[in-house]
């Protein structure tokens, strides 16, 4: 199996553009590749592609001379920077049974997931969205907006990894590209919530009145978002968001937003769905005051309010499944939203406690 070069080195743009799966990205969705791609060193002699047939990574030569034995029969030799190097030595009409090196070799491995993540977006943005969308010409004139908001990190882990592909193009047509200045109040305390936002370019500051005194909650930068909290539980602004630096954001009306965002990541389940879920190793989070949690909460639960739910991201285990309530739903659909676009595996009870206690 091939080990990183000696020196370990990344693999340039300009290696990875030639390959077919990439030819049609962007230079700067290549890059962001690129920055990720370590070069593994195949000795003479050795089975590059030994265990690597359906592991969902596909493997590429660079440079050197390998062998493909075909199941059923015949054989391919690929040589580094020809066309057949261009495609996947384990991803082709044959099936490869084993390979050789016939000299040493250089080759990267790259992610299949990740392929169609950015081929998915930059197909859209290439002209897969309507015509006229502000947000697919953006995107498509302005390479700054890959390294924030829907830069691959984002797309992989982010709010947009969760969203179905079908409403990605309505995503384009429908955000809207505005500007602040150094300085400028974004969203003030205690407003009606219109909108969500996500950081493009900028610095943004998020604080809350509390006793009388200011106090800084957090910083957001490119692809943070915020707002979502007073669209989603029906409430008032709970915090100002300031502009640190000159910013771009991409704003989303609240009916475009419960349309595209927050429904399709809301997974709503009853309380009879929801305890065996339980029963099978999820966990409930209540998001209510600790004061409400003590006088009563469901078994096992654990405490985590609504203003706190950012600061668990970092805690929460990922793998687990989890069930978030509150006494009406209202919280909890603030929580769940939270959780889900940061790809937590989360549902939310339905109706909340009060819904538990009418079914029994």
């Amino acid at each position: 199996m091939p080990t990183p070069s000696p020196g370990t080195r990344h693999a340039t743009r300009e290696q990875l553009a030639s390959l077919a799966p990439l030819a049609a990205l962007s230079p700067e969705r290549v890059q962001e590749i690129a920055d990720l791609t370590l070069v593994e060193h195949a000795a003479r002699g050795a089975d590059p592609i030994h265990g690597r047939t359906a592991q969902g990574k596909s493997l590429f030569l660079l440079s050197g001379e390998v062998l493909l034995v075909f199941e059923g029969g015949g054989t391919l030799v690929v040589v580094g920077g020809t066309h057949d190097a261009r495609h996947a030595l384990n991803r082709r009409n044959l099936v490869a049974a084993r390979a050789k090196a016939i000299t040493d070799a250089d080759l990267v491995e790259i992610d299949d997931d990740t392929l169609d993540i950015l081929a998915t977006w930059d197909q859209v943005a290439s002209g897969g969205a309507a015509s006229g969308s502000a947000m697919a010409c953006a995107i498509r004139s302005d390479a700054g907006i890959v390294s924030s908001a829907f830069s691959l990190a984002k797309l992989r882990g982010g709010l947009f990894s969760q969203l179905p592909t079908a409403h990605i193009d309505e995503l384009y047509a429908r955000f809207r590209r505005v500007g602040f200045a150094r300085g400028e109040v974004i969203v003030r305390e205690g407003d009606e919530g219109d909108s969500y936002y996500v950081v493009e370019a900028g610095r943004c500051q998020v604080e809350r009145m509390v006793g009388g005194a200011r106090v800084v909650l957090a910083e957001l930068r490119g692809g943070d978002a915020f707002g979502e909290e007073a669209l989603v539980s029906e409430a008032k602004r709970n915090a100002t968001v300031l502009a640190l630096s000159d910013c771009r954001l991409l704003q989303l009306g609240k009916r475009d937003f419960d349309e595209l965002l927050r429904d399709p990541l809301l997974q709503r389940v009853a309380f009879a769905e929801a305890s065996e879920r339980v029963r099978r190793g999820a966990l409930w989070l209540d998001v209510r005051y600790p004061s409400e949690y003590q006088y009563n909460k469901l078994p096992g639960a654990i405490n985590v309010p609504l203003a706190e739910v950012r600061n668990m991201f970092a805690v929460l285990d990922k793998s687990k499944n989890y069930i978030v309530y509150c006494q009406s739903g209202r919280r909890s659909a603030a929580a769940a939203f939270l959780f889900a676009q940061r790809g937590f595996n989360v549902r939310l009870l339905q109706g909340g406690l009060w819904a538990a206690e009418r079914a029994g």
